[in-house]
């Protein structure tokens, strides 16, 4: 897919373009950040698009102007684009990688640059280690020690890929498998399946009485970088997003031993084979089979569970934290589903950061299904996000009302993304949150604070009794920065007595809370929403990336307020 190459230029380009002294570039800087977020959040690749519907179509996308758009045209027909390789002349820096750590911008990666010659993170690396960071004016001991920790974050991160790039990448991959009519089945498995929010690489099982000319057709696939090894049995490829693809042709007798195996995970796997061998059987890839080696089960994943005497259980389930006792004891929950979901709580327009009008965000949610969305644009402490103070939110609530009148098949909660600042007060007055269906709190600042800071911090938020949903709680972003550090048992106690929905943000980047943090929540009773943060309409569809996560954390239909009706939304909050 072209995406995720795309949107890292422009998000270069935004980057080099902040550093243009000669000219005012904020609107360029905005749109090509806007084209960005639009194109990583985009579930079908945008070359499918172009060759579709040409540079017209693209322009339809929510943020790409008639320049992006040509941007990407240029960069699809030529593999090139000339903005960009003009201004890696005059900036040959990795902006991408750089500000990836956490406290580098922009501005400060350029006088990096400037200063000590830094390129690149190996480059930031060694001078932090010869302490020449510290020494630089503005920077200090502390910067320098927050940019180490950066580092190693980033470096952690490496050979993991986030879901939402594995993902689409995994299901084009099987689409084109399956349209050649070559193969019976094509199945995504591995960690991929189980919604793990970060992927070491990709697995894909088929079956086909063909096996050489699928794997022709496998290595010649689109995505297809680079072919590692290939055999009758496993092949392997490096895609253009920078991973790695097993494709796997297995008989179709042993097709579901096959898939729940590469499934996983391991430890799941392993508690599977030493109940088999209680049972006096073996179970592998190949099958189930019994004390004389006759093959008991294998062709589907729902025999095998049964002859072991448990319940299917879904794959998001199979970590080994419990779900093999439930199964065996036929109590497995009946996990939450995307269809399930009625309404949306955090959405953004252009009203703050967000790339489309409100009628727009309403209309696109409304095709989709949803039965509500909530309005949630910044409070004035997000001034990078065009954040509102009280005056202009009033205006921005008297014209949500009047667009309700007007339209039909959605309703619209008013609502806001308000800032809990460093005192824990909230960074809006109570008249203007009076006049809210709903709030969502949330941290963007002071992140680094104490853990015993930053839980005073929240639970003094949750306490002025005008927070509905903690948003993105643990303020983390997968493989860049780490979660605040916090009381979590604190803080949920707070959340339950003060009625406190704990929000599971979708963005791929976020899935915020994860998986360990929903289940410690679920502990304390508490109530979730899943919600997509959506800064344009084409994010709605990140929503399944939340739902993934929640079924991680065993949530069921009703532990989400917004699986509810609208009706019962809005008597819920005013509770």
């Amino acid at each position: 897919m072209y995406n995720q190459k795309i949107a890292a230029i422009f998000y270069e380009i935004a980057n080099m373009l902040v550093l243009d002294k000669g000219v005012d570039r904020k609107f360029e800087v905005l749109a090509y950040r806007k084209a960005a977020q639009t194109i990583e959040s985009l579930q079908e690749d945008i070359f499918d698009l172009y060759k579709k519907y040409g540079i017209k179509g693209l322009m339809e996308l929510p943020g790409i102007g008639k320049s992006t758009a040509a941007a990407i045209e240029e960069y699809i027909e030529t593999g090139k684009m000339a903005k960009y390789e003009k201004l890696k002349k005059l900036y040959p820096i990795d902006f991408l990688s750089l500000t990836k750590i956490q406290g580098l911008g922009a501005k400060s990666v350029f006088r990096l640059y400037q200063e000590l010659g830094i390129k690149n993170v190996a480059d930031l690396k060694e001078a932090v280690g010869k302490h020449k960071i510290s020494q630089l004016d503005g920077f200090g001991e502390k910067s320098e020690d927050d940019i180490a920790k950066g580092i190693a974050q980033f470096e952690s991160s490496k050979g993991r890929m986030l879901l939402g790039t594995a993902l689409p990448e995994a299901e084009a991959i099987v689409k084109q498998l399956r349209d050649s009519g070559l193969v019976e089945n094509a199945v995504i498995g591995g960690s991929t399946r189980r919604m793990k929010e970060t992927v070491g690489d990709i697995d894909i099982l088929v079956t086909t009485e063909k096996s050489k000319p699928v794997t022709d057709l496998f290595t010649r696939l689109s995505g297809v970088e680079r072919i590692i090894a290939t055999g009758p049995t496993k092949t392997t490829v490096l895609l253009g997003i920078g991973i790695t693809c097993d494709m796997r042709v297995v008989e179709s007798k042993s097709f579901g031993a096959a898939l729940q195996y590469f499934t996983g995970n391991k430890d799941h796997n392993v508690r599977l084979r030493e109940i088999a061998i209680k049972n006096g059987c073996k179970l592998n890839e190949y099958g189930l089979f019994d004390k004389r080696g006759k093959s008991i089960a294998g062709k589907t994943e729902e025999e095998i569970y049964e002859k072991l005497g448990m319940d299917p259980m879904p794959p998001e389930m199979r970590e080994n934290r419990g779900e093999i006792d439930l199964a065996i004891a036929h109590k497995l929950p009946d996990l939450v589903e995307l269809e399930d979901i009625r309404g949306d709580f955090h959405v953004h327009t252009d009203h703050s950061d967000g790339a489309n009008t409100l009628e727009e965000m309403a209309e696109a949610a409304k095709k989709l299904g949803r039965s509500y969305i909530g309005i949630s644009d910044h409070s004035k402490n997000e001034r990078i996000a065009n954040g509102m103070d009280d005056k202009k939110f009033a205006v921005h609530l008297d014209q949500i009302e009047r667009f309700q009148e007007k339209v039909s098949g959605i309703k619209i909660l008013k609502g806001a993304e308000i800032d809990i600042l460093k005192d824990g007060s909230l960074d809006l007055g109570n008249k203007i949150m009076d006049r809210m269906d709903y709030t969502l709190a949330s941290i963007h600042t002071n992140l680094s604070m104490s853990r015993e800071e930053m839980t005073k911090r929240i639970i003094t938020a949750f306490e002025t009794g005008y927070v509905s949903v903690w948003a993105h709680p643990t303020d983390r972003i997968i493989n860049e920065r780490p979660s605040i550090n916090v009381d979590l048992d604190k803080v949920f106690e707070s959340a339950k007595e003060n009625n406190i929905v704990m929000e599971i943000d979708a963005l791929p980047d976020r899935l915020d809370l994860n998986d360990e943090n929903i289940f410690k929540a679920r502990k304390y009773g508490l109530k979730f929403s899943i919600d997509t943060d959506s800064h344009s309409t084409s994010n709605f569809e990140l929503l399944r990336y939340g739902v993934g996560m929640a079924r991680r954390g065993w949530l069921t239909k009703n532990d989400v307020v917004n699986t509810m009706s609208y009706d019962q939304v809005m008597k819920y909050f005013k509770k």
